[in-house]
Parts: C-alpha cells; structure tokens; sequence
C-alpha cells in the first residue's frame, strides 16, 4: 500500500511523539523534530510506502537523542495493561479458531495513546470482521506445515497465544518480533518481560527495526523463513502496509483494526473495522 496525502501528517505526529518521548531536554529534542521532520519533507512520496519514511523518522530520533528505545516506557506500560486487559476479557470457545482469532484481533484495539477505558470499552465490545476470510484461513492452516506469526506491537502478545496455541495443533508456528525497538513494536525483550518467551517456544526476528517489514533490510534468515512459510499471520497495519505491495499468492492472512482513513479506504472497510483477509 503506497502512502496517501493523509499519511504526510500522520508522519509529522509521529516526529513529535517520538522526540518528545526519546528526551526531556528541550534543545535536543527540538533538534531531534527539526530533523526528522527535514526527513519527511524531503521524502514523502505517494510513491513510497510510508513505513519506509517513518523508519527514516525514528532512525533520526535515536541518533540525534541517542537513545536507542523511545518508547520503552510506553512499551512497558501497555504489557501491564494489556495483562490486565486479556485476564479480565474472557475468551469465549476457547478451543475454537474463531474464538481465539477474534481474541487476538481484539489486541490490535491497544493504543497507549487512547484513555484506557475508551480501550477497555472496545476490547469489551462486541467483534465482527467486516472482511472475513477466517473459514478459507482455517481450511488453509489443516493442510499446512509451517506459519510465519508477524506480531505486532508489545501488549498483544498475551492477546495471540491462545491463537498460536490452537494453529500449533495443525502446524509448526514460528513468532516472528523486530530484532530491536521501533515504535512500541514486540521485540524479543519485550516477550520476557511479559513472561511468555516459554510459552512462545519458537521466536525469530525480522533483523530490522522498522514498522511492519521492509524487505530490502530484513535478514537473509526473515527473507527465507517468509518465502518458505506455507501460510503467513500478518499481525496490525504496518505489515498490511508493507506486505500487500506483494504479489498476491493467497498465503498471507492479514489480521487487524483499521485505524486510520488510508488503511480503511485501502481495504474497502469503515474507518476502526476489524479484518481477517486472506490475500
């Protein structure tokens, strides 16, 4: 999905959230927005795809605040309440696909940046998929091997393990987390800190720190899991960004909320709709 003229003004918030949180000292992170901003002025496409930009903003960030984790003290708050969250939501049919799906969908409701108890109100809510593909996922994952889980950001880890868990009784799933921080995104310190690294079993990363996957930086390791994967869970709009620039092979499970005009437009959904896409 290539960037909209929408997209310019979500990468200018993204420069000033990520400064003002990266630094307390006001003459570097003036310099770290003056920059990264110079960033997005001088990059901005229609043509791009905007993930590519906003790891431009973030790598910018870090070098001009040095520090390497902006959000880490964001980060850690959503794993608690995202704990918190997925102990008070029950998981209804427990040992159903869907149950479990709709469980993980409710997830990518978390942002650090709503109050909470518009986010508790949604998670509590009532989950249809306004694109529903769960039935030809499901046909799909029986006859398939190996799957590729692309997580999403540092909360929904506890929302996807009942989902890995079920997929795990037909296939061998492989949880896929950045391989150092960007954004609030899962990496491999944020699943100990949440105390499931265990549970998870098998863990490998993208070898990049860029919101969902740009594939001219991942790993050789990423690149050949991803085109050997039977099936691949892509978790969130980041890596629907990314991903669907892809040819379609009717292998990728797009799994997400629709949180921004542009990703819904794309999808043909409302604007805060939930997908479950085979593509």
């Amino acid at each position: 999905m290539k960037a909209s003229k929408d997209c310019y003004e979500c990468l200018e918030r993204l420069a000033y959230q990520a400064a003002e949180l990266a630094t307390d000292d006001e003459h570097t992170r003036a310099s770290a927005i003056e920059q990264s901003l110079k960033v997005l002025s001088e990059d901005f496409s229609c043509d791009k795809v905007s993930i590519v930009i906003a790891t431009k903003i973030h790598d910018v960030v870090k070098d001009v605040t040095q520090n390497p984790d902006p959000y880490r003290h964001m980060k850690d708050k959503e794993i608690a309440v995202a704990r918190e969250l997925s102990s008070e939501e029950r998981l209804d049919n427990r040992n159903s696909f869907l149950g479990c799906l709709k469980f993980a969908a409710l997830g990518n409701a978390i942002d650090f940046f709503r109050p909470l108890d518009d986010t508790r109100k949604d998670i509590k809510g009532r989950l249809d998929f306004t694109v529903d593909h769960s039935r030809e996922f499901k046909a799909k994952l029986e006859t398939a091997s190996r799957v590729l889980y692309l997580a999403d950001n540092a909360g929904e880890v506890f929302f996807d393990l009942p989902l890995i868990k079920w997929m795990r009784q037909l296939a061998d799933v492989l949880y896929v987390v950045k391989a150092s921080p960007v954004q609030n995104d899962v990496t491999v310190e944020e699943v100990r800190r949440a105390g499931l690294e265990n549970e998870l079993r098998r863990i490998m990363t993208t070898g990049t720190a860029t919101p969902g996957i740009d594939f001219s930086l991942a790993s050789a390791e990423f690149k050949c899991e991803f085109a050997a994967a039977d099936l691949i869970f892509a978790k969130g709009m980041g890596y629907y960004e990314s991903i669907s620039e892809l040819p379609a092979e009717g292998r990728v499970f797009y799994c997400l909320k629709a949180k921004c005009r542009p990703v819904a437009d794309s999808l043909g959904v409302p604007l805060d709709g939930y997908v479950a896409m085979l593509r």
